[in-house]
């Protein structure tokens, strides 16, 4: 198994991008290429004492930058590390890619030149948040602003094989995010998108409030991408209010130090569960291949766990659950309705 690593994506690259696949191909048993200029690459490593002789290295010359327009990824910037790692992608010179650059222009570029499996309307990011529970998969989040309902059943069994394969969850209870649980609440999207995803093939639980989401009222969440963007943003302001509060809290005088060295083992796993690189990254779903968007300033560890998720999506053919789910929803929806006829 080939994972293609975009070596110039991300605020700490080329660096921790290269010591995560460092790592990752030593631990995970896989095949690594850094896409990315090998002579800054080359640098980078002598530099920072980073043997990368386990790796192989692919040139390119450019850089994605988070500032440039999006579209032209497949044009003026398609030398880029970002374009050349998707390009070898769909040319079938590995089995999954993975960038923490923009995110805009690798949603772009992944649907324009890995493109979308037969049937998607569009690719959608999922990403895991803690919850109370367990974790929960959120999708769309932020890939597209505005959706119809038949995308929002396909993000519900995208959602559901990815929960299953890679979160291990049995039957995930997928919901639609929504400002009430009953089946009249939300706007003519979440209206819709409630009676196409009763008859999907998944396990679906209806509609779940904002409130519920932190406290594992369901496994999978679906939304349009601005409302799921939110969501996930909140989210992560919050863990880091929680872990500013907790700072705060033990770390004033004498008595508040001991009461945290008792709690210590228990604030660590708290801190843990909240942080973002023990997940990987954001998979988009709908694709022909799987590609990962790892976080903008994911660090060696983010990397590896990236590639790990990459991995585990390969291992258990996500791709083909998700073109099997998808077909399945269609024929169900053509049964509909040739029934209403």
């Amino acid at each position: 198994m080939r994972i293609i690593v975009d070596g110039f994506g991300g605020d700490n690259a080329p660096s921790e991008a290269l010591k995560g696949s460092v790592s990752a191909a030593k631990e995970l048993g896989v095949d690594i290429t850094v896409v990315g200029d090998t002579e800054k690459l080359k640098a980078c490593a002598k530099e920072n004492g980073i043997d990368i002789s386990g790796l192989d290295l692919r040139h390119a010359d450019g850089i994605m930058e988070v500032e440039y327009e999006p579209n032209k990824i497949l044009k003026e910037y398609s030398g880029t590390s970002m374009a050349v790692g998707l390009k070898m992608l769909a040319d079938g010179e590995g089995d999954a890619f993975l960038s923490a650059g923009s995110t805009g222009a690798l949603v772009v570029g992944a649907t324009f030149i890995v493109k979308r499996i037969r049937g998607i309307k569009r690719a959608a990011l999922g990403t895991v948040l803690p919850t109370r529970k367990s974790n929960v998969l959120l999708l769309d989040c932020g890939a597209n602003a505005e959706c119809r309902p038949e995308m929002l059943a396909q993000f519900g069994v995208m959602g559901s094989a990815y929960a299953s394969k890679f979160l291990g969850i049995k039957s995930p209870r997928t919901a639609i995010a929504n400002v009430g649980a009953e089946p009249t609440k939300g706007r003519d999207l979440e209206l819709e998108s409630y009676k196409l995803l009763s008859s999907a093939p998944i396990n679906f639980i209806g509609n779940i409030e904002g409130r519920d989401i932190p406290l594992g009222g369901a496994d999978v969440v679906v939304t349009d991408g601005f409302s799921g963007n939110l969501i996930l943003k909140t989210v992560e302001g919050m863990g880091k209010f929680f872990s500013i509060t907790l700072k705060d809290m033990f770390g004033g005088g004498l008595g508040s130090k001991l009461g945290g060295l008792l709690l210590l083992k228990k604030i660590n796993a708290f801190k843990k569960k909240m942080d973002y690189s023990e997940y990987g990254g954001t998979p988009l779903l709908g694709l022909c291949k799987p590609v990962i968007k790892a976080h903008g300033s994911s660090d060696a560890k983010a990397f590896y766990n990236a590639v790990r998720q990459a991995k585990i999506c390969v291992e258990n053919d996500l791709v083909g659950e998700i073109t099997k789910g998808v077909a399945e929803l269609k024929q169900t929806e053509k049964e509909q309705s040739d029934g209403q006829a």
